[in-house]
């Protein structure tokens, strides 16, 4: 580690193509050279970002991975102007309509709420697939050691989460990842079914905590937590649920650690549990703001326009942070976690601390 860096751990949350404000956070963060990187838990489109992060250090260092970045979301880009269904007619580019408003959208957001991928795309053609074997060499990426990979999935027969670390990452396991069940099959490893981790982990923090010596996450928001206006159209209402669901794991692990971290503040662990809780450090690069204002839409799109701009708001982003936070990495949490996340704990601690002081 260079003199003067700073070790943390990230957590990259799923969003599609909103993936592409994530890969800004990381462009930004590479290029600033005083964050080290321990430790990455990711799900979706953060797992492409992190796959392709950790396999660009691995391979070359901090520029090979911002190389490796740009030109995976550029072939995204080329792959969607071949087979991406979502795009806007020759009307539709006149008059400037917004993308959730297409014919081409509504038709296919209404033929997946109808057919399941096994009767829409039965051959579970998937061009993301190519575009991330075609970036990531996993045989390689399985033997690095530069950075800690772990990636959620969610396990169909069970609903529980499914955590991948580096030596068993595969192509697989990243789409796995990935997998959304509206639009594609299952993907099977080792005979068993994975879906999308944004249902049950997006991502999990939980290994952070126990398989890295890191102190600090900070948590790479996609899917904005606070929306000021309350949804009136259909496609706004399913994308504030959307929202809400896949945020929902997040916030629990949030409440955990505001929860451990009360019981450490006050003394409430015995002797012998102390090493077996970590006091961790959380921070956190909101999205609210600058991703509000894009469509449920905008998630499945691959313009190019699109993709550099949402780089561009996640470059700025974490630039804002890194000016206003960075003495405060290794020392203190930059989120108010009693504020944000102990509400629905407060009464629970409050009867602890009662049935203690009888």
């Amino acid at each position: 580690m260079a003199k003067g860096q700073k070790t943390v751990n990230l957590a990259l949350q799923g969003g599609g193509a909103h993936g592409a404000f994530a890969w800004g956070v990381l462009d930004k963060l590479l290029e600033d050279g005083r964050l080290a990187i321990e430790g990455i838990c990711a799900t979706s489109a953060g797992t492409m970002n992190a796959c392709v992060l950790a396999y660009g250090l691995h391979t070359g260092g901090p520029d090979k991975a911002r190389e490796s970045l740009h030109d995976f979301w550029w072939q995204i880009h080329r792959a969607g102007k071949l087979f991406n269904p979502i795009r806007r007619n020759l009307w539709e580019r006149l008059w400037a309509v917004g993308l959730e408003h297409t014919v081409a959208y509504r038709y296919f957001d209404s033929l997946t709420r109808v057919f399941s991928p096994y009767q829409l795309n039965p051959f579970d053609f998937n061009p993301l697939r190519d575009v991330l074997g075609d970036a990531v060499d996993f045989e390689v990426l399985r033997e690095c050691e530069r950075v800690k990979l772990f990636i959620s999935t969610t396990h169909v027969k069970t609903g529980k989460v499914k955590v991948f670390d580096t030596p068993q990452l595969s192509l697989d396991v990243a789409m796995a990842s990935a997998c959304l069940p509206f639009m594609f099959k299952a993907v099977n490893i080792d005979g068993e079914d994975y879906w999308d981790g944004g249902y049950v982990g997006n991502p999990a923090l939980f290994p952070l905590f126990y398989k890295t010596q890191s102190r600090d996450v900070i948590i790479v928001h996609l899917n904005p937590i606070v929306r000021q206006k309350t949804p009136k159209l259909a496609p706004d209402i399913m994308n504030r649920l959307n929202e809400i669901s896949f945020n929902s794991s997040l916030l629990k692990e949030m409440r955990a650690i505001a929860f451990v971290k009360k019981l450490i503040e006050h003394d409430m662990l015995k002797d012998e549990y102390h090493e077996q809780f970590k006091d961790v450090l959380v921070h956190s690069v909101r999205a609210d703001e600058d991703l509000c204002g894009f469509s449920v839409a905008s998630k499945l799109s691959s313009d190019w326009k699109l993709l550099t701009k949402l780089r561009d708001l996640g470059r700025a982003r974490v630039e804002q942070w890194l000016q206003a936070n960075f003495d405060a990495v290794g020392k203190r949490d930059t989120v108010d976690l009693h504020e944000e996340f102990l509400t629905s704990t407060t009464e629970i601690f409050k009867g602890i601390e009662s049935s203690l002081s009888r």
